[in-house]
């Protein structure tokens, strides 16, 4: 019997040989995790959609940063949770609303940690939109100027990234010129740039308490059949001045993630989102998957398709893991 000269095997035998010819790296530094901030003191409201993850208090999320800066993690990104809501979503951008008050005590007590800040009215308006409502649509003019001046709130309140999630047309370029108008040209952008219109975002819903009061969003977020509009998408958030362009949510869309990274120059971001994490969970609770196992082959997956950072509810699993 022969046998063939060329054994693939042979680098699989021992750990020690598959890690040696890995081709794709995982690092706690290349994710970002996702932190709810809410008013009040040591509150710890626990999601009960998102096992592992609450409602924080600005002291709570301080605690919460300090522990996931020390595991290695990249950044937090921070999604605020108003003590009022109203039409136009005011306390997104005032500079004592929950997010800034946040990014000034996490800015003091880990200045080593990238803060990023979402930018987008969905939390803070009372019917729930990612923008200001003339009748039943949402008005995309009207909303620029808003978002434009949440940015420039979070900036100088310490956010390192600002990341508009809205959709709306012409939102990355409204941003860029107010953070150059306000002197913070050094401010980066991560745009959402190809956010889909998707069943996986439940979890956060509950998390930011921001489902809509009526309709859903898909007159702004995309199409999930869609791949060249994403391109599209993507092409005019880079013209208009975006440094890093992010594909949400990531595991239904390892084919756009690719195809963003294959056609343009910018860094890609992926979100794996709420929904995606507490399938996980859910099927680990009942003893169907290894959970450190499915999460490290999802988080692996979502870099080989080309994510150079992944925002993640799996963070801090990873990090503990890992460390």
């Amino acid at each position: 019997m022969s046998f063939p000269v060329t054994r693939p095997r042979r680098m699989r035998r021992t750990e020690a040989l598959r890690r040696l010819v890995r081709e794709t790296t995982l690092l706690p530094s290349q994710l970002v995790a996702p932190l709810f901030v809410c008013h009040g003191a040591n509150v710890r409201r626990a999601i009960g959609s998102m096992p592992g993850h609450a409602q924080l208090s600005v002291d709570e999320a301080v605690r919460e940063a300090e522990m996931l800066a020390s595991r290695g993690v990249g950044g937090v990104i921070l999604f605020g949770i108003p003590a009022k809501k109203d039409p136009e979503g005011h306390e997104g951008y005032d500079p004592d609303g929950i997010v800034p008050r946040a990014l000034r005590a996490l800015k003091q007590a880990v200045p080593d940690l990238l803060l990023w800040a979402d930018v987008c009215m969905c939390e803070y308006t009372d019917h729930g939109h990612c923008g200001v409502l003339a009748g039943d649509e949402v008005d995309n003019d009207r909303t620029l100027p808003l978002l434009a001046r949440a940015a420039v709130v979070y900036a100088q309140a310490g956010a390192d990234i600002v990341a508009p999630s809205d959709m709306m047309d012409g939102r990355v370029g409204a941003i860029r010129g107010a953070l150059d108008k306000a002197g913070l040209a050094a401010t980066p952008i991560v745009s959402y740039a190809a956010k889909y219109a998707s069943a996986f975002y439940g979890p956060f819903r509950e998390a930011a308490e921001s489902a809509p009061q009526f309709g859903d969003r898909r007159g702004y977020q995309m199409d999930p059949a869609n791949v060249r509009e994403a391109l599209r998408e993507v092409r005019l958030d880079v013209e208009e001045g975006a440094d890093i362009v992010m594909v949400k949510p990531a595991l239904p869309y390892l084919d756009v993630i690719r195809a963003v990274a294959e056609s343009f120059d910018r860094p890609v971001a992926a979100y794996n989102v709420s929904g995606e994490y507490a399938m996980v969970k859910a099927a680990a609770a009942k003893g169907w998957v290894d959970e450190d196992r499915m999460m490290r082959e999802i988080l692996t997956s979502i870099r080989r398709a080309g994510a150079d950072v992944i925002l993640t509810y799996h963070a801090k699993d990873f990090a503990r893991k890992a460390s």
